[in-house]
C-alpha cells in the first residue's frame, strides 16, 4: 500500500503501489543482525522501509527473553506500533516469542507470533522472493558491522533462558562468512564485530572443536584485503585459547585489544549456584595473565547483582574482584527470574531496594575504573573510527571527541590530548 497525505487525513491505495514495512530490534547483536537480514530479503522484494512517520503496511518487532524488563518492553513497543500503524499486518519474532508467544497473542491486532527459527526464509519465499540473500551487504547507517557466525548455546547457566530457546547449535560456513565479510568491507564497513550466541564454540558442530576453528575463522577475517579492523564479541574465560591469544598480539593493528569476558559474579559460591564453568580464582587468573601479555588491554566483563542468596559478603567480593582487575567496563545486570530456568526456583530471593543500591554502588566502582581507564591514553595514538566528523570511537572501545573534522567511516590515528570520566578528547 501507499500513505498519501490529502487535507489533513490520510488514503491507503492499494493499487501499484509498493509496500512499507518498518522493523525494530530489541536485545542484542545477534538479534540485530537478525534484523538485518530480513531487512536484506525486504529490500530485494522491493519493500520500502518507513524511518519514523507513516504508516506501514507491515510491522515487524524482533523480540529479546534475556530478562522480564526485555519482554515487558517487547510488549509495550508491539501496542505502541499497533496503535500507530492501524490495519498492518503485524509480525513479532524472536527469543520473546520462542519463550512464550501467547504474551504476545493476548494483545490484539498482532497478525503472527512466529515460534519457528526458520520463519524467516518461509516468509520471503511465500512473498515471492526466488533469490535468498546469503547473507547482508548492509548494516543500517552504522560504520561497524555486525556479522552473526554461530548460534545456539547449551552450557546452562541455571539464570539464563537462552538455551531454552536458542538450543540448537549451528556455525557457519568459513567461506560464507568470508564472503560477507568481504561484502560489507567492499561497501565502506570500517569494523567487522564478529559475534554469536556463544561465540566461543564456533564450529563445535562442524567438527567438534572450538578454539582451532574460532582461530582459523579469524585468521581468514583478517587475512580480506581493506582498510578495516576485527572485534570480537562476548567470549567465555575458558575459551580464551593460547592461539587465539597469539593471533591477537601479533595483529595488533587489524584485531582490536579488546575482549569481553563475562563474569557474573567474583564469589565461588554463587558460581557454582550460578553453574558458572570455574571459579574466581581461575578466571582472575585468566584475566589478569591477558592484561599481562597486552598493552593497554580493553577487558570488559558482565556482572549479575542480586542474584537469589547473594550475602553481603559475597557482593563484597564481586567488588573486590572488580577493583582487583580493573575493567574498563562493567556492564551491571540486576538479576531478573526466567520462568523455565532453575534459579527461579532459588529461596532467598533479594529485595528489590537491596538489589538497586548494590547497583549503585557498583556503577560508581565501574565508573571510577572506567575513567582511570581512559586517563592512561593522554598523550598516546589510538585507532579511531569515526561515526560523525568529530566523534568516533577507539580500538579499545572509548568514545573520542575531535576539534578538527575528519572522514565519517574512515579509521585514522589520533593523539589524545585529554581525558573526562570515559571520554578521550582530541584535536
Amino acid at each position: 500500500m501507499c500513505v498519501i497525505g490529502f487535507g489533513g487525513g490520510q488514503i491507503r491505495l492499494t493499487k501499484y503501489c509498493k509496500v512499507f514495512f518498518k522493523l525494530y530490534t530489541l536485545g542484542c547483536k545477534v538479534n540485530q543482525y537478525e534484523s538485518e537480514y530480513l531487512r536484506e530479503g525486504l529490500r530485494r522484494l522491493g519493500y520500502v522501509e518507513l524511518v519514523g512517520g507513516g504508516i506501514a503496511d507491515i510491522v515487524f518487532l524482533n523480540t529479546c527473553a534475556v530478562t522480564a524488563e526485555s519482554e515487558a518492553k517487547g510488549r509495550k513497543l508491539i501496542r505502541r506500533l499497533i496503535r500507530e500503524n492501524r490495519g498492518a499486518e503485524v509480525i513479532v519474532f524472536g527469543c520473546a516469542v520462542r519463550r512464550n508467544a501467547e504474551q504476545f497473542l493476548q494483545i490484539g491486532g498482532i497478525t503472527t507470533a512466529a515460534t519457528d527459527k526458520e520463519w524467516v526464509t518461509q516468509f520471503l519465499l511465500d512473498k515471492g522472493l526466488r533469490e535468498l540473500p546469503t547473507g547482508i551487504s548492509k548494516f543500517g547507517e552504522r560504520h561497524r558491522a555486525y556479522v552473526k557466525v554461530q548460534d545456539g548455546c547449551r552450557v546452562g547457566c541455571s539464570y539464563c533462558i537462552i538455551p531454552k530457546v536458542r538450543s540448537v547449535l549451528r556455525s557457519r560456513l568459513l567461506d560464507e562468512v568470508l564472503v560477507e565479510v568481504r561484502r560489507l568491507v567492499g561497501n565502506g564497513y570500517s569494523e567487522i564485530v564478529l559475534t554469536g550466541i556463544h561465540l566461543g564454540h564456533y564450529g563445535v558442530d562442524l567438527s567438534g572443536s572450538s578454539s582451532s576453528n574460532l582461530v582459523k575463522l579469524v585468521e581468514g577475517v583478517i587475512g580480506i584485503s581493506g582498510d578495516f579492523r576485527v572485534r570480537l564479541s562476548s567470549i567465555e574465560a575458558v575459551e580464551v585459547s593460547a592461539e587465539l591469544v597469539e593471533l591477537m598480539l601479533n595483529n595488533t593493528g587489524k584485531i582490536c585489544p579488546h575482549l569481553h569476558i563475562p563474569m557474573q559474579s567474583g564469589d565461588d559460591e554463587v558460581l557454582f549456584r550460578m553453574r558458572r564453568r570455574w571459579s574466581s580464582g581461575e578466571y582472575i587468573s585468566c584475566c589478569k595473565r591477558l592484561l599481562g601479555l597486552f598493552d593497554c588491554l580493553s577487558l570488559t566483563t558482565d556482572v549479575i547483582v542480586g542474584f537469589p542468596g547473594e550475602t553481603d559478603e559475597q557482593f563484597a567480593r564481586t567488588c573486590e574482584v572488580v577493583r582487583e582487575l580493573g575493567f574498563s567496563k562493567v556492564h551491571i545486570f540486576r538479576y531478573s527470574p526466567r520462568q523455565g530456568t532453575d534459579a527461579a526456583k532459588f529461596a532467598d530471593k533479594i529485595p528489590q531496594r537491596k538489589i538497586y543500591e548494590r547497583v549503585q554502588y557498583l556503577s560508581d566502582i565501574a565508573a571510577g575504573l572506567r575513567s582511570d581507564y581512559a586517563s592512561m591514553f593522554v598523550g598516546r595514538s589510538v585507532q579511531v573510527l569515526f561515526e560523525t566528523e568529530q566523534t568516533g570511537t577507539t580500538e579499545r572501545y572509548l568514545p573520542i571527541k575531535t576539534t578538527k573534522k575528519h572522514n565519517i567511516g574512515k579509521i585514522e590515528n589520533i593523539d589524545v590530548k585529554k581525558s573526562q570520566n570515559e571520554n578521550l578528547f582530541a584535536d
